[in-house]
C-alpha cells in the first residue's frame, strides 16, 4: 500500500531551517524564526539580496487542468530537487496554499509524493499567518469604509457604489451576497455587500507585486474602494488609512523560507488565485531567490493561458526579469480527457485520444514560444501511461522543436526529475528576446483584451456587455487605460466555456464586467460565471481531516 502525501512528509527528517539558510549563504541573524523549520527573511537581508547579478529563472506552467490531474507544483519541486542533485545552486519560489481549496476539493499546494515542500501541514494550514494578516487588513479597510459613511460621510461615498468587499480564507458560498448595517441607526448604514475569498483580495495581489514596504504602502493608497455620488473614485489615500493597512502587513510581506523533502531551500510566499487574480508568488520572494541561487524554479497558476500569460504580462514588468526557459507540464491522462475520453476510461491505452488531446498542449507551447521563450515539456508520469502514448507526445513535441522529458518525481523524487533537469539546462542558455503580448501603456483596454482572447486563447473575438463598454469608457477617462489586463476566466478551457476542452476555435469570449485594481496595477476582466468566492463540494476534503491527541495530523492529503 502506497503512502499518502502527508505520511511521506511526516516520515521525512527535516533539517533545521538555519542549516537550510546556510546553503544560500544566510546566517541565523538574517532570519526571523517560526519554530524549528520555518523562518521569514528580515528586511535588511531582503534589501541586500536585491543587489548584484541574478541567476536563471525557470517558469513552470501547464496545460488546461482536468480532473485527471497535472501535478504542476509537484513537478516544480521535483525539478528543483533534480537541479540540486546535479550540483546546481537552486531555490524554489512557490505560492502559499489557501485554506479554502485545502478544505474543499482542489487540495493544497505543497506538491505531492516524494516532491514536496515541508512542513506540509503548516504550509497548507496557518503557516506563518500571512493569509490571516491579509484577511485582517482587507476587513479593517471594510470596517473603516463603513465607519466613514456612518460618521458623517465627509467624502460623500455612495453606499450603493462601494466596490470593496470583505474576505475570508474559506470557501463559503453563503457569503457571496450579504446585507450589512441592519438593526437600527446605531448598527451602521444598511447596504448590500459581499465576501470574496482572501486569495482574491486586491491586497493579496498587492502584497505579491510590491517590491518593498514603501512600495506596499504606495500601492495600498491607490486602492479604489468605491465612488462618490458624483461617480468620482474614492481611494484608500482619500480615507487616509494606508499607514494602518501597511502596519497590519509589515510581517506578511517578508518571504517564508522552508525546504523540500530533499532539503532544497524554498521560498513560499503569497497566493493569489490564477483564475481570478494573477496567480503568482510574490515578486519579493522570486527576486530574492534569483539573487541567492544560480537557478530559481517558480510556477504560475493553472494553465499557461491564465497563470503564465499573467506572469509574463503582469509580473515580469515588476520583477524586471523574464524566464530563461518555460516548462509546460502535461499528463497522458489529461491529454486523453482533452481528446474526449471520460475519466472512467483513462487507464486504457488510447493513442488516438492522446493525439487529439495534444492540440491543447500544442497551443500552450506555441503561446510560450510567441513570447520568444524556449520551452520544455514535462510529461508527468502515471502508472497507467503506455510506451506508445508517451512516444506519441514526444514525437509531436519534437515536430514543434521542443524536448519532452518523462518526469517521475512523485514516485522517485529528484531521481525522477533528472531527465527534465537536463533538458532544461540544455535550453536555458539559448539567446532569447522576450516579447510581451501587448503594449501596456499605448494600447486601449479593448485592444489588450482582444489580443489575449485571439492570440492566447485562440478565440474569434470579444463581446462586451453594456456595463463593460461603459466601464471601459469611464476607465479610459479616469486615466486607467495604461494598465495590464488580468483575465478572470475558467481554468478548464482555453475559452470562457469550461466544457470546451482540447483546442476550441471560432468562439467568442464575453466580458461581463471590469474591476479596477489600481493598487495591484491591473484591470480585472470578468468572463463567464467565474466566482470570486468558491463554494464547497458535496464531499469536501475537510471530512477526512483529523488530529490525534499527540498533535499528529491525518487526512490532510
Amino acid at each position: 500500500m502506497s503512502l499518502s502525501d502527508i505520511e511521506i512528509a511526516q516520515q521525512t527528517e527535516m533539517e533545521p531551517i538555519e542549516k537550510i539558510a546556510q546553503k544560500i549563504n544566510l546566517e541565523s541573524d538574517h532570519l526571523e524564526l517560526y519554530g524549528k523549520y520555518k523562518a521569514k527573511i528580515d528586511f535588511e537581508t531582503l534589501e541586500k539580496s536585491q543587489e548584484g547579478s541574478t541567476g536563471k529563472l525557470i517558469l513552470v506552467t501547464a496545460i488546461n487542468p482536468t480532473p485527471a490531474g497535472e501535478g504542476k507544483s509537484t513537478v516544480t519541486i521535483g525539478l528543483a530537487d533534480a537541479l540540486s542533485r546535479l550540483g546546481k545552486s537552486t531555490m524554489i519560489a512557490l505560492r502559499e496554499p489557501s485554506l479554502g481549496p485545502t478544505m474543499g476539493i482542489k487540495g493544497g499546494a505543497a506538491g505531492g509524493g516524494y516532491a514536496q515542500v515541508v512542513p506540509m501541514e503548516d504550509i497548507n494550514l496557518h503557516f506563518t499567518g500571512d493569509m490571516h494578516a491579509i484577511t485582517a487588513a482587507n476587513n479593517a479597510l471594510s470596517a473603516l469604509i463603513d465607519n466613514h459613511i456612518f460618521q458623517g460621510n465627509e467624502l460623500l461615498i455612495d453606499s450603493r457604489r462601494v466596490i470593496w468587499k470583505r474576505v475570508v480564507d474559506l470557501n463559503d458560498r453563503a457569503l457571496r451576497h450579504v446585507t450589512i448595517g441592519l438593526g437600527g441607526p446605531l448598527q451602521g448604514v444598511p447596504r448590500e455587500d459581499g465576501f470574496d475569498i482572501t486569495v482574491a483580495s486586491e491586497i493579496m495581489a498587492i502584497l505579491c507585486l510590491a517590491t518593498s514596504l514603501k512600495d506596499l504602502k504606495k500601492r495600498l493608497s491607490k486602492i479604489v474602494v468605491g465612488y462618490t455620488y458624483q461617480r468620482q473614485p474614492v481611494t484608500v489615500k482619500d480615507l487616509k488609512v494606508e499607514g494602518a493597512l501597511t502596519l497590519l502587513l509589515k510581517d506578511a510581506i517578508k518571504p517564508n523560507l522552508v525546504q523540500t523533502l530533499e532539503h532544497t531551500p524554498a521560498l513560499v510566499h503569497g497566493g493569489p488565485f490564477a483564475n481570478i487574480a494573477h496567480g503568482c508568488n510574490s515578486v519579493l520572494a522570486t527576486r530574492t531567490a534569483l539573487h541567492l541561487a544560480d537557478y530559481t524554479v517558480t510556477e504560475a497558476g493553472f494553465g499557461a493561458d491564465l497563470g503564465a500569460e499573467k506572469f509574463l504580462d503582469i509580473k515580469v514588468p515588476q520583477l524586471k526579469k523574464a524566464p530563461d526557459v518555460v516548462v509546460v507540464v502535461a499528463t497522458i491522462r489529461a491529454l486523453k480527457m482533452h481528446g474526449g475520453v471520460p475519466k472512467s476510461n483513462l487507464a486504457s491505452e488510447n493513442v488516438e485520444a492522446v493525439k487529439i488531446g495534444f492540440s491543447n498542449l500544442q497551443k500552450h507551447i506555441e503561446n510560450m514560444q510567441s513570447y520568444g521563450l524556449p520551452v520544455v515539456v514535462a510529461i508527468n508520469e502515471f502508472v497507467s501511461d503506455t510506451v506508445a502514448e508517451v512516444q506519441m507526445v514526444k514525437e509531436k513535441c519534437l515536430a514543434l522543436g521542443v524536448e519532452a522529458a518523462l518526469t517521475s518525481v512523485w514516485e522517485k523524487g529528484s531521481e525522477g526529475g533528472v531527465a527534465l533537469a537536463e533538458a532544461v539546462l540544455a535550453e536555458i542558455d539559448h539567446t532569447q528576446v522576450f516579447s510581451p503580448l501587448y503594449d501596456t501603456d499605448n494600447e486601449t483596454i479593448e485592444t489588450k483584451v482582444t489580443k489575449i482572447v485571439q492570440k492566447i486563447y485562440g478565440g474569434k473575438g470579444v463581446a462586451f456587455s453594456k456595463k463593460a463598454l461603459t466601464q471601459m469608457k469611464n476607465f479610459e477617462e479616469n486615466g486607467w487605460g495604461n494598465l495590464p489586463i488580468c483575465m478572470a476566466k475558467t481554468q478548464y478551457s482555453l475559452s470562457d466555456d469550461p466544457s470546451l476542452l482540447g483546442r476550441p476555435s471560432d468562439f467568442i469570449v464575453t466580458i461581463r464586467e471590469f474591476v479596477p485594481k489600481l493598487g495591484a496595477g491591473f484591470i480585472v476582466a470578468l468572463t463567464g460565471d467565474v466566482m470570486t468566492m468558491p463554494g464547497l463540494p458535496k464531499q469536501p476534503a475537510a471530512l477526512n481531516m483529523d488530529v490525534a491527541e499527540d498533535g499528529t495530523v491525518s487526512g490532510l492529503f
